[in-house]
């Protein structure tokens, strides 16, 4: 099972296509889909939607995963990863993938195992379930790769739960 996880954002969309292979976990590619400050907003959505779109004709995964929305203060931004956000998922919907949406908190707490971890433990983590020899950067793909984890985790436990309840 390949899954691509998103970490999303108007000016940084953090990226990341793990495989799911037995109990093992394989990084394929990872990375940022970056937009200019300066550039109009319908631009930079028209520029995160293209991008999503060739990352997922090249890669193809199974499915996607993307972090659902959390924000504290500046409700301006919110509205701008919301959008992309939605930019994003049109992408997967179109190409008929299905979308799974996790918190911060469900991520940390597949992760580390503790919903309220903090970012560097989860990098941690994410470094050492893919065996990569650092951590990834900018953070929007180590959290977009925390994303895929968890789903693929999610799934196993879904897998199962729908066996024993076909038993």
């Amino acid at each position: 099972m390949r899954v691509l996880g998103i970490d999303p954002g108007i000016a940084i969309v953090g990226f990341g296509f793990i495989d799911k292979i037995g109990s093992k976990l394989v990084p394929v590619q990872y990375g940022c889909i970056t937009t200019e400050a300066k550039t109009p907003q319908e631009e930079r959505l028209k520029q995160v939607y293209e991008s999503a779109c060739s990352l997922m004709d090249r890669y193809k995964p199974d499915t996607v995963a993307v972090e659902k929305l959390f924000f504290n203060r500046n409700v301006t931004t919110a509205f701008s990863v919301g959008q992309a956000r939605g930019v994003i998922i049109l992408a997967a919907a179109q190409r008929g993938l299905p979308v799974a949406e996790y918190t911060p908190l469900q991520v940390k707490q597949a992760i580390v195992g503790y919903g309220k971890a903090e970012k560097r433990q989860v990098q941690e983590m994410v470094r050492m379930f893919l065996k990569l020899s650092a951590i990834p950067k900018p953070d929007d793909v180590a959290d977009a790769l925390a994303v895929a984890i968890c789903h693929a985790h999610s799934s196993v436990l879904t897998n199962k739960i729908n066996e024993v309840n076909r038993s």
